[in-house]
């Protein structure tokens, strides 16, 4: 039996879809609140077994411990812009901890979804490394980003004090994921997502703003990676369980967002009409100008598939969907 948490959002609706289509597994637990008819349309698309509430979660994971193999724990409050840090330290942090201590005593692989946003400004650097001394350098920007990181540094404390962890434990440091079945997020999709309809309907397009003299307008800059290529590097390591330790997952190249337009408008062969307006208050005081995924931990393990860039990951995101 495997678990994916998050099974019914994005990245963990598109994981079951290839779980079902490559393996075809459909002993899938998805632990998820099913609350929006755009979910309800994704598992439309998939075979799992049953749905279960994060309050029934534990009592779940307790009474079937001896049939679980394995945990996609992709299940988040994902509000980048979330002010309650109460509700995401609960959520985010307290939540992936006790998942990791049952994955720990009952022998179950572990997969869980970091952030690039742990990673603040980036003055120090985008490297995945699991020791204290890096990953307290790390300032994140918003109370998103610090729950994650709590939980980065919470297994890195483990590991300096050789204390005992699941059997195979992996934390992927997600970059600016974009895809299929995003929707549901509405203002929190990406923004290939969100403008890719808007394009579409010949809408005039609003990107913010630079406010960093080192950066013009538009060209601010995400490594951007499609949600398929995020899907194949779930599916490797739960395929190489001799791996664990904390990784990113991007392209490595970072790309920037009047790139990323520029390109939505080729696909969708309209012309380009382009406005820039003040970055919003809310947004402005943690907002990321670069990021770009250091992937050389990621080949070293062995990985080895080519990961899409934004040339073709929209072209075949515009193909699906419109």
């Amino acid at each position: 039996m495997i678990i994916v948490t998050g099974g019914a959002g994005f990245i963990g609706s598109n994981l079951i879809y290839r779980l079902n289509n490559i393996k075809n597994e459909a002993n899938i637990i998805i632990c998820d609140l099913v609350n929006s008819s755009l979910k309800k349309n994704y598992l439309k698309k998939i075979r799992y077994k049953k749905i279960i509430t994060p309050s029934n979660f534990f009592n779940f994971l307790n009474k079937n411990k001896k049939k679980i193999d394995y945990i996609f724990h992709l299940g988040a409050i994902s509000s980048t812009t979330s002010e309650n840090f109460q509700k995401l330290k609960k959520n985010n942090f307290e939540f992936s901890i006790k998942i990791l201590e049952f994955c720990t005593i009952n022998k179950v692989g572990l997969i869980y979804a970091s952030s690039a946003s742990t990673y603040g400004n980036g003055n120090n650097g985008f490297n995945d490394q699991e020791a204290q001394s890096y990953l307290k350098k790390l300032k994140p920007l918003n109370l998103y980003g610090k729950s994650k990181h709590l939980f980065d540094l919470h297994i890195s404390k483990k590991l300096e004090k050789k204390e005992s962890l699941p059997i195979q434990w992996v934390g992927l440091k997600f970059f600016n994921v974009y895809g299929n079945n995003e929707r549901h997020k509405k203002k929190q999709m990406s923004i290939i997502s969100y403008l890719a309809p808007l394009i579409k309907n010949n809408k005039k397009i609003n990107l913010f703003k630079s406010h960093d003299k080192k950066y013009k307008d538009g060209e601010q800059k995400r490594d951007f990676v499609h949600v398929s290529d995020c899907v194949n590097v779930l599916i490797w390591f739960y395929n190489n369980k001799n791996h664990s330790g904390l990784f990113n997952v991007g392209t490595g190249k970072a790309r920037s967002f009047i790139d990323a337009t520029k390109i939505l408008f080729k696909n969708f062969n309209k012309d380009e009409k382009i406005n820039f307006i003040n970055t919003p208050k809310n947004v402005k005081k943690h907002y990321q100008y670069f990021t770009e995924a250091n992937i050389n931990k990621l080949r070293k393990f062995g990985y080895k598939k080519k990961f899409k860039n934004i040339e073709e990951g929209i072209k075949l995101f515009v193909k699906e969907n419109f």
